[in-house]
Formats: structure tokens, sequence, C-alpha cells
């Protein structure tokens, strides 16, 4: 059903709850029915024409194919693609710089002192740990009641009666509340089950409600606890597993939020979905900050080929996908007969002893684990139309047998164990793979990095992520030949696109949808949002619909508008915009008017254009302006009395609906 202009002013006054709902459809109607907002950016006042760009092109752009872009909209354009939105003043700031030598900082950038966010991060003891001392020092409810000396039950106890002599208002909630009660058993059961079976095979988008962790955060009173309360320090009973992903969670918020390194940030996050982990499987939620500390994050600008091959043996990719578990079918065959040989030699008895005979059953059962093989050439370099097939598959799952972790529950660490590898020369992709021991699965990494299909793929992915969903094919196989000519050098890949004429079109600008991460991330920078508690944040990412770290399959979280656009997680992007703008966010704080230069007001006109101007770049659809400017001269929305001679405007609501509007959910 199409909605006119004429039919959003007919509407009657509403509660503002029921006002958010009917907003909330509409931004979800102008998101899914606009490919891009061209028509919004025709309406702007003083804006010129594609023909007067190209006749005289912003000094700032100097050095870069933009032609379809004024200077402030390929400004706002680099800053949603390459960052996660702009702060305050960062416009300013780039105009002054120049927008080329902006792109150049962030495409190298160790150039750029970081050191202010990390001290925001001295706060989160667990991101500087090494995984052993992980396990020893946030360890599972066994371990811990062990450790004090109690009965796992007794220690439960002890725990929630602690938690409730806490006062509520004072307590951060937690990400794996529902992971409480299943610490005692979670080591023994993920050992047991694969990836394709593990607590719950549904898909991850429709997972998103129940991954809510936060208990009762979709009811009203989740938004009513004092914003600016102090939050109660780290303390003892924090020391949970749960509590290392949670850090985890706050460092990405906090460094997505703050930091100058910010297409670092947006890499980092992009690589991590692509070689995505399940926090939720046993052992990996203590495996999770190594890995993206010491996998991720040091080649998210490298060279795939490294990053294939680091992830390959991180023990946190070992685990979720069970290649820890891989062996040659007929290990426990070869070495009965080698220790027989062996007995033999030495002049003993040629008899194997009955518990040996159960051993070497159970090793016969472990076999070859094919999750490793499957994923790596359909969703790590080929793609699913990569030209493998099932015997591939196979083969290179033989070639990673013997690919193991060394004392998974203690100290865990890559170790190549050569009695478990089939030694038999494999054929994959039409190649005999034949290098012996630990070089077969090297020599594999090496053969599909250089493939053409990777190389398609990658660049696929890229494009999709950096310029729109449907990426255009002349750009990607640009992209692609930058990454067979450089040898897979993922820098030279983003400086290849970056470059690009298509990625400063108006078919690209804003022609992405947020993801909830994305979109949480960038209102809280539009706003200059001083964060000193990110775990709310963190909760209202997944109560929009994106878990951080709790994506099953290994697919990753998906890059594509219709993942996340429905009217129920739109009207939660509305209330959580509305929320923050308030200061009804924990440990949030963001000051409206100062933004918006003006203490009172009374003409909502002038506050909503300049709100529009502020956090739109002046750019919004006829129909947004006119839908939130009825709604803003309503009673009931700006809370004034029908007799009231002079209404002051809720300026932390017209903030709040701006963000919610349809062209901020676009990037």
């Amino acid at each position: 059903m199409e909605h006119s202009p004429d039919h959003f002013q007919s509407l009657p006054p509403l509660h503002p709850a029921r006002f958010r709902s009917v907003l909330a459809s509409l931004i979800a109607f102008a998101l899914f029915l606009a490919p891009c907002l061209d028509a919004a950016s025709a309406t702007v006042t003083g804006a010129s024409s594609a023909k007067d760009r190209k006749q005289k092109q912003d000094p700032i752009l100097k050095g870069l194919p933009v032609t379809d872009l004024s200077g402030d909209e390929a400004v706002l354009h680099a800053l949603n693609r390459l960052a996660y939105g702009p702060r305050p003043g960062d416009v300013e700031r780039i105009k002054q710089l120049g927008l080329a030598k902006w792109i150049d900082q962030q495409l190298n950038p160790n150039s750029l002192d970081d050191r202010a966010v990390e001290s925001r991060l001295e706060a989160l003891p667990s991101l500087r740990l090494a995984t052993a001392k992980l396990i020893q020092e946030y360890p599972q409810l066994k371990q811990a009641a062990k450790q004090a000396g109690v009965t796992p039950q007794d220690f439960k106890k002890d725990q929630a009666q602690s938690k409730s002599d806490t006062p509520a208002t004072m307590a951060p909630a937690t990400m794996f509340e529902r992971d409480s009660q299943r610490d005692s058993d979670s080591t023994d059961s993920s050992s047991k089950s694969n990836t394709n079976a593990d607590t719950d095979t549904s898909s991850p988008m429709k997972q998103a409600t129940a991954n809510v962790t936060t208990p009762g955060a979709a009811q009203r009173g989740a938004l009513s606890v004092d914003a600016n309360a102090v939050p109660r320090a780290i303390a003892d009973d924090s020391k949970r597993p749960q509590r290392v992903i949670e850090e985890l969670a706050m460092a990405k918020m906090t460094r997505a939020i703050y930091s100058d390194r910010q297409l670092q940030q947006v890499m980092d996050d992009f690589w991590f979905n692509h070689f995505n982990v399940f926090a939720g499987k046993g052992e990996d939620r203590y495996y999770l900050t190594s890995y993206e500390r010491d996998v991720i994050a040091p080649h998210s600008l490298g060279k795939f080929k490294d990053l294939v091959a680091d992830t390959a043996k991180s023990p946190a990719m070992l685990f979720y996908l069970d290649n820890y578990l891989s062996a040659d079918p007929r290990t426990a065959q070869r070495l009965g007969q080698e220790r027989a040989m062996r007995q033999r030699t030495r002049g003993g008895f040629n008899r194997v002893p009955q518990n040996t005979q159960t051993r070497n059953k159970k090793k016969q059962e472990r076999g070859l684990n094919e999750n490793y093989g499957r994923e790596l050439m359909e969703l790590h370099t080929l793609g699913v139309d990569g030209g493998y097939t099932q015997k591939d598959v196979t083969e290179v799952a033989r070639c990673f047998t013997g690919w193991t972790i060394e004392k998974p529950r203690e100290n865990p660490q890559f170790k190549f164990d050569e009695r478990i590898h089939d030694p038999d020369p494999k054929i994959v992709l039409g190649k005999k793979i034949h290098a012996g021991g630990m070089k077969d699965g090297e020599q594999v990494i090496e053969l599909l990095a250089k493939n053409p299909n990777t190389a398609k793929f990658i660049s696929t992915k890229l494009a999709r992520r950096f310029v729109s969903d449907n990426p255009p094919s002349a750009l990607v196989s640009r992209m692609a030949e930058t990454f067979k000519s450089s040898d897979g050098d993922i820098r030279a890949v983003m400086r290849s696109m970056i470059y690009s004429p298509e990625f400063w079109t108006h078919d690209a600008y804003r022609a992405k949808i947020k993801t909830p991460f994305e979109f949480v991330v960038s209102t809280v920078r539009a706003l200059g949002t001083d964060v000193d508690t990110p775990m709310p944040l963190v909760q209202w990412v997944g109560r929009i619909g994106e878990p951080l770290y709790q994506c099953q399959p290994p697919t990753g979280y998906s890059d594509k508008a219709e993942t996340w656009v429905n009217t129920g997680a739109l009207l939660n992007r509305l209330n959580f915009s509305l929320a923050l703008a308030g200061n009804k966010v924990r440990g949030s704080r963001a000051d409206v008017t100062a933004l918006l230069g003006t203490d009172s007001a009374t003409d909502s006109k002038q506050v909503l254009d300049r709100a529009v101007q502020l956090f739109l770049g002046g750019q919004a659809a006829p129909t947004t302006v006119e839908t939130l400017q009825k709604r803003l001269d309503d009673p009931q929305v700006v809370q004034a009395k029908l007799d009231d001679p002079v209404r002051q405007v809720d300026l932390a609501m017209v903030t709040g609906l701006v963000l919610g509007a349809p062209e901020f959910q676009r990037r």
C-alpha cells in the first residue's frame, strides 16, 4: 500500500508509543521501496547539478575521482563507509585536512596515534590476558566452586545471594545470563558436538530475539534507569566466563566509537564476520579474545593468505569447526601396528592388552571431520560457486588432519600432530598435494589464496560491504585484478575500490542499510555522546537484532538490507535513538541542547530543520520532514497542554526522531 503525504497529514493525534510504531512503519516502507535517496538529494536547497560539479570540483576532493557528489556529500559518504559515521566536528576537520589525505591515513592506521582509546580500555583487564590466564581467572562453575572449596550448587547459591544484595539500578546486566546454568557442563558437551549439531541450529536472524541477553530488556522499565548512575565497579562475582565476552564486546563498542583508526575498526568487524566464530560454543568464549586481538586485527589490512593461515591455526577456529578432532580414520590401526612392531622388536608378547584395544576403538571413532574443509572453500576463499566438489572438500579435510589444539582446557595452543595426519597423497582442485605433514594444509591455503575465484569472491564481499548490496561488476573485476597482481594485498584492494569512480556515485551514496551495530555506533558518534559504560549499548545492539559474537552459523551476519529492515527492528532503532538523545541509556550522556545551539525553542520547524542539517547533512525526503513536523506539533507528543500559550519543543525528542528517520538508517 502506498502512503502519500496527505495520508500522514490526515492521521489523528497519537499517543507517543503509537506514534513511534507508525513512524517505524513509515521508515520500513521508505527503506524497502526507495532504492536510494536521489529524490531527497534533489530537493536540497542550493544543491548543485552533476554538470556543475564536473566543471568545478571542490578543492577538498583533489586527487579523488569524485564527480557526482558535492564536497560535503563526499566527506559524509567517506565517513559513513570507511568509518562509523561522523562525530561533531569531523566533517570540518576533514575539509581542512583534505579528503584524500584522510583516506590515506585510514589505509595506514599505524600512522594515527590511538593511545586515547586504548586508555579507555584499561578498565577491561581480560583484553590483555593470554587464553590460559583467562581460563584460570574466569573459571566455569565447576572450577570456580572447586577453587572456593564448595560444591557447585552452594557456589551458585552464594552468587545468587550476592547478586540479590546489590541494588538493581547499580548492577550491570550481563550478555550471557542464560548461559549461567550451562557452565557446569558446557565443556563436556562441546567436545561431543559439531557445528551442525550445536545447541541450536536455527538461523541467527531468527535467533535475534532469543539472543537478547538483558532480562526484561524489552520491558518499559529497561529505559527508566538513572542515566547518570555510577556503574558498579568490576567485582569478584563478575569473574565468570561470560565476562570475557562482555569485555570483548565492550571493547569493540568503545573502539568503534572513539578510535581515530576508524577504517581499522570497520575492517576488523568485516573480517571477524567473514571468519566467524560463535562465542557460545564451549571453550570458544575463552579463545575469542586472542582470536580477535592476535589473528584478525594484525592482518585486517595485510595479506589475505596470512589471514587465512592464522585463522586456520587459531584454537578458536579449530574448536568452532571441530578440526581439532579431525584425524585420519586409519590412525588407530596404524599406531597399533607400529606399537605391535616395536613390541616384537623388543621381544615382547604379540598381543595387545584389552584396555589398549578399547582406547584404539575410541580413537577410531574420531575419524575425519569435513567441517573446516567445507567452510574454508565455501565461506573463506572460493565461495559457494568456486568450482570445487564434494571430493575436494574431503581431500582438503584430509590435508588438515593433525591440525589440532594442545591442552584445550589449560593452555590452548596450535599443535600439529603428525601421528593423526593422513600421510597419503591428496588431489585438490586437480592439483596433487603431497608436501608432507603440516605442509599439506599450508599448500592448500597457498593454492586457494591464489585461485581466481577467491579473488572474485573476496572482492565481491568487500564491494558489497563498502559500495552496495549489488556492486557493479566492473568494479569487482578491477578489485579482483588488484587482488591477484598484489598477491592478495587487502590494503591494495581497498585502495583500488576507494579510488574507483563507482565508489563515489549517487547510486552508491546512502545505498547501504546500517546493521544494528553500525546504527548504534553511528548514533552515539553523531550525538558526540560521552560513554562511561558501554555495556548498555552492547545490549541495545542485541535487542535490535545483532548480538555481538553470538552469530551461530559460520556464515556470519548478513550484510544485505532485507535482513535488517522490518517494522519491529526499526521500532527498536527508533526507541534507542529516543532513549540515547533523552539520556535514558545508562552510562551514556549526550548534550542535545549544545548540539542544536539553543537553550530553548518554541519553533518546532526551526528545530527540526537544524536537526536535519546536523544529522542528515541537510538531506531528508519531504514526506519525512512533513510527517515529523506534523507530529511535533501534536500536544501529546510535545507534552504540552492544549491551552498553553507557549509550547516548549522537546529537543531530545526531535533529535531522536531525526536519528530514527529513514535517511539516518542508510549509510
